[in-house]
């Protein structure tokens, strides 16, 4: 005879016991915090945020006022941990050859505004810049886009070329509290807690925005629950759940691109 040991549980109930189920069983990756951004690299490289030379990916230094960044020059899949730069604030390159993308000034001025924030991505991935086009804000209406629910700000007018100091005050005040932020006419902006969660966010933020693409051209999109799309949000940004999913993703670039981590 079965034993209904859950059959009568809450949904909730039954949540928190999957989460306490993740943290004994879901085991982080051991990767480097260069290791990791140059991962980061190659995965956005291998799903669709490929756009020449644009776009930067930095995580915070160990010493206050420097972040880790590419090297201007190299496209995301040419990043290796080796390759990466330690900058300070001014772009000056601490540790490293090369120079840094000047367009990353406004990554300092993230990091001064949100403490929180340890990895910011920027990438002009093609559906992202393509409804960026429009002018209009990124709709979350399904469960696997429900990371970013409630969590994208919209900045409307577009500055220019953003190496200036008030494309940096811009941004950081559009982007508010929030972990995401769509720029028009420009591409997508992450600034998250971890490396792997920039990374779930802007893989999340791509796939979104073409699925708004395709289903604003069969029809008009019909908004989700907001105490569902919270509920969903949470779920998938559990710690554990995140950094599984980073793996995953890093087993899959690491089958092409295992010099990545040299």
């Amino acid at each position: 005879m079965m034993e209904n040991k859950t059959f009568n549980l809450s949904k909730d109930e039954l949540m928190q016991q999957s989460f306490a189920q993740m943290d004994v069983h879901l085991q982080n990756a051991h990767y480097s915090q260069a290791q990791k951004l140059a991962l980061t690299c190659r995965i956005l490289f291998d799903n669709g945020h490929d756009s020449g030379l644009a776009g930067q990916i930095t995580a915070r230094g160990e010493m206050p006022g420097t972040y880790l960044t590419q090297r201007l020059g190299l496209g995301f899949d040419e990043i290796c941990a080796s390759n990466l730069l330690l900058v300070n604030e001014d772009l000056e390159v601490i540790e490293g050859d090369g120079m840094a993308n000047p367009a990353n000034r406004f990554h300092s001025w993230l990091y001064r505004a949100r403490p929180d924030v340890q990895c910011i991505i920027h990438t002009h991935a093609i559906h992202v810049a393509a409804l960026s086009m429009l002018e209009i804000p990124l709709e979350i209406s399904h469960m696997d886009n429900c990371v970013l629910y409630d969590d994208i700000a919209f900045l409307p007018t577009w500055p220019g070329v953003p190496v200036g100091n008030n494309e940096g005050e811009l941004i950081s005040q559009a982007i508010g509290h929030k972990k995401a932020l769509l720029l028009a006419h420009h591409g997508l902006l992450i600034a998250a807690s971890s490396i792997e969660e920039a990374c779930i966010l802007a893989l999340a933020f791509e796939r979104a925005a073409r699925m708004q693409l395709l289903a604003t051209a069969a029809g008009k999109i019909q908004p989700i629950d907001p105490e569902l799309g919270q509920e969903a949000r949470d779920w998938i940004l559990r710690g554990q759940r995140c950094a599984v999913s980073f793996a995953y993703y890093a087993r899959r670039s690491l089958r092409k691109n295992i010099e990545c981590l040299d």
